[in-house]
């Protein structure tokens, strides 16, 4: 069963930044695909980046030049970097994981004040 468990959330002021991880149960040289979504309340869930396993990364527009993920395949670990953080950033992270299936962690709670 693998699992993924996200840290790094909190509470953190406009401008301000927080880096995420995610640590996979298992390696992650298996998942051909990892990435990071938010959920806002009452939103639907949506990709705010991606990384294939040769490290090729996506973000959306609305992410693009503020946020960066990254792998460490040696700590079976993806980050995310957050920087300039705006109060529409504010959701629940969750890290995701795809093989044959998709894996998702528990969810980290982003809060960005103004």
């Amino acid at each position: 069963q693998v699992q993924l468990v996200e840290s790094g959330g909190g509470l953190v002021q406009a401008g301000g930044s927080l880096r995420l991880a995610c640590v996979a149960s298992t390696t992650i040289f298996r998942f051909h695909l990892m990435g990071w979504y938010r959920q806002a309340p009452g939103k639907q869930r949506e990709l705010v980046a991606a990384i294939t396993s040769g490290g090729t990364t996506n973000y959306p527009d609305s992410v693009k030049g503020r946020f960066t993920i990254s792998r460490d395949n040696a700590k079976n670990t993806v980050y995310l970097q957050m920087n300039s953080l705006k109060p529409e950033d504010t959701a629940v992270y969750f890290c995701n994981a795809r093989e044959s299936r998709a894996y998702w962690g528990q969810g980290t709670q982003v809060t960005v004040s103004s």
